[in-house]
């Protein structure tokens, strides 16, 4: 490993993953096998389906997905693709369907059943097979066998999260665990979604994390952000308590540009959760940072080695949603403003890291947290490098 002089790695500075790990379509391959579609992966807010055989086709890192709630009410999710001969059971209007020929029938999901299009095998909201035409248990074939290729579901405080490799997964309560634990009193499941804004970042979706997850760039970044929080600009950002929340300037208790807001704070939060902001990085792909009246979500899907799309969702309380002057901005506008600041900083490191003579970043004392990520990605794909 090549190191610029004057730094000597091991005295309170560490060295980042190297420079290609954010470059390379083989690095990204590999993550995408052995992370994205092994790992917990959330995909957005269960009241997305809120009625009984509700569905969405969704794409999870390049697979499709059939996301539903059975009659029971329960999430499902299959691969979108039929057992019998392979056809994909259902079409979005992004997928590339020659428009000169006439759609096939079926096709569909329903209030009651899934409708493979090519032979009319049909799947009950469970993804059991209940019919297949001209197929007998005479021939050897038995449909109670037969089903649709699982994905796993779960839910924690209304988002929702799938694994697309159920016999390797790992039990979600410790995927959530420390969420649970430090967010307890923040009424997740009850929010709702006021306003979605979506970002197109070229970078590669570490780096974004590894932004994410210091301050250290704060002061030279996020001038308005710094002003609401000074600490954030104080010794680097190094002495911030994440735990129990970074305070805001005297008279300012939430995340816009005044530091105000007439939204009331959420319910059973203590005293700190009231004037302090909170934030946490849930790996693989979602940032939650909570403020006393509002909560940002950031579900991201890498779809490239320098490219990761963003769905940044505020989440309020019902009670101030349902106000007929029920107005969000004054925080949509200011996340706005710092988050195309982060995805500007994050896409100049993407064009630095591909000069020549970039090898490697170096962590300063500060930014010790994004050796976690660094930690996470390595014992996930160091083996098959």
């Amino acid at each position: 490993m090549t190191v610029p002089k004057g730094i000597k790695p091991g005295k309170g500075i560490e060295m980042t993953l190297p420079s290609d790990w954010y470059l390379s379509e083989e690095i990204f391959k590999l993550e995408r096998e052995h992370i994205f579609l092994k790992e917990w992966y959330c995909i957005g807010r269960d009241d997305e389906w809120p009625k009984n055989g509700d569905h969405k086709i969704i794409d999870v890192m390049g697979e499709s997905i059939i996301l539903l709630r059975n009659t029971e009410g329960i999430l499902k999710g299959f691969y979108n693709v039929c057992v019998h001969r392979g056809s994909r059971i259902c079409m979005t209007q992004a997928d590339d369907i020659k428009k000169e020929v006439m759609p096939v029938q079926g096709g569909v999901v329903n209030r009651r059943m899934i409708i493979c299009p090519y032979h009319a095998w049909t799947y009950d909201l469970d993804g059991k097979l209940i019919k297949a035409p001209y197929m007998s248990a005479e021939m050897g074939f038995d449909k109670e066998q037969v089903s649709l290729h699982p994905i796993l579901v779960e839910t924690f405080g209304g988002f929702v999260f799938v694994n697309m490799s159920p016999e390797t997964a790992l039990p979600f309560d410790d995927h959530v665990k420390s969420f649970k634990e430090n967010f307890v009193r923040y009424p997740l499941a009850d929010l709702r979604i006021g306003k979605t804004l979506q970002y197109e970042v070229d970078a590669n979706w570490k780096v974004i994390c590894e932004n994410y997850n210091e301050c250290y760039h704060c002061g030279p970044v996020h001038p308005e952000l710094c002003n609401i929080v000074p600490v954030f600009k104080e010794n680097g950002g190094s002495d911030l308590d994440w735990e129990r929340g970074v305070p805001h300037k005297e008279g300012a208790d939430t995340f816009t540009l005044s530091g105000t807001t007439t939204r009331r704070a959420f319910p059973g939060l203590n005293e700190d959760e009231q004037t302090r902001h909170k934030g946490d990085l849930l790996y693989p792909n979602m940032f939650l940072s909570m403020a006393k009246d509002h909560v940002v979500a950031f579900i991201f899907k890498p779809v490239g080695p320098n490219k990761t799309l963003l769905d940044c969702h505020f989440l309020f309380e019902p009670y101030e949603l349902d106000k007929p002057d029920f107005d969000g901005s004054d925080a949509v506008d200011f996340w706005d403003l710092v988050n195309k600041q982060d995805w500007n900083i994050c896409e100049r490191v993407q064009l630095g890291m591909s000069a020549r003579v970039h090898e490697r970043g170096i962590f300063s004392p500060m930014e010790d947290w994004n050796l976690d990520i660094r930690k996470y990605v390595t014992d996930r794909i160091e083996k098959f490098v």
